[in-house]
């Protein structure tokens, strides 16, 4: 679970129904083109409940209503996760939950099935956390025919094959390529598909990955440049950092030629570049 500006810049990719219908079609239907852009509609994510006598919020990341014409076929939610939660169940069965009682309360006649499916986003290791209500309650054995299980739908992003990558249409490819691609060879190299929504992709994956380049080409993307693909994004990154540095260079020269003491020069500019600007002065002082 994420907080503040960081839960909110997860959500906005995913809020729209290219991406979300994407992602549903190929993490439950292998690719199916079963649920169709069109026939999804905006859900609020919040639920209100009451407890001691006080009205209590929930709130979900990602909340759409499946329909075909006027006819509910499914509530679908989505939960982003970049840590393991020994909760989870809990809490998407009181996600569920509410969106069932809102249905009992507000729903008219039409009773429709609630899904949601839980996104974990970490290359690092697997989730490792209970997904049924079962691994996380203590049930007596002679109890557990009279309680009821409640199975999460968990999905590992960053162990999906390269086939169901593949799978993929929309801008979450580039999401799902990056945990792969970090999982299996600890590095990541940016595919020339075109994203088409930029700073959303871009946003999201600065969240979840903690990868400074994504911060990077969002700073590279407001310069007015046109961004088609992770390509470019990373070429432009590693262009702006080496400018970033032959200025940086610059100016620890001048510094030298001013007559910085040495300690001073390495405390404001590293070994490395005051190194480079003594080498760069005693050429200039030996022509």
């Amino acid at each position: 679970m994420l907080v503040g500006q960081k839960d909110i810049a997860t959500k906005v990719l995913e809020s729209y129904n290219d991406v979300f219908a994407d992602i549903v079609n190929v993490l439950l239907f292998n690719g199916e083109e079963v649920v169709k852009v069109s026939e999804l509609t905006d859900q609020s994510p919040r639920s209100a409940y009451k407890a001691d006598g006080k009205y209590r919020e929930i709130e979900r990341d990602v909340a759409k209503r499946w329909k075909q014409g006027n006819i509910h076929v499914a509530c679908i939610g989505m939960e982003n996760q970049v840590k393991a939660d020994v909760d989870m169940p809990l809490r998407v069965l009181a996600y569920d939950g509410a969106e069932y009682r809102a249905q009992l309360y507000h729903g008219g006649k039409n009773r429709y099935p609630v899904v949601t499916m839980v996104l974990y986003f970490n290359h690092d290791r697997r989730w490792d956390a209970p997904v049924s209500l079962f691994e996380r309650v203590d049930v007596p054995d002679r109890f557990k025919r009279f309680v009821n299980d409640y199975r999460i739908n968990m999905f590992d992003i960053a162990f999906l094959t390269e086939k169901q990558v593949k799978l993929f249409k929309s801008d979450f490819r580039h999401v799902a390529d990056y945990f792969v691609q970090k999982r299996s060879t600890g590095t990541y190299v940016g595919s020339t598909d075109e994203i088409k929504h930029v700073q959303e992709t871009l946003s999201m994956m600065a969240v979840l990955t903690n990868d400074h380049r994504f911060e990077e080409m969002m700073k590279v993307g407001d310069e007015g440049k046109e961004i088609r693909t992770m390509c470019d994004v990373l070429d432009r990154v590693e262009e702006k950092g080496r400018k970033e540095g032959v200025d940086l260079l610059v100016s620890a020269v001048m510094d030298l030629r001013d007559g910085m003491p040495d300690e001073l020069l390495t405390v404001k500019y590293g070994d490395d570049v005051a190194n480079k600007a003594h080498l760069i002065l005693v050429g200039v002082a030996d022509r």
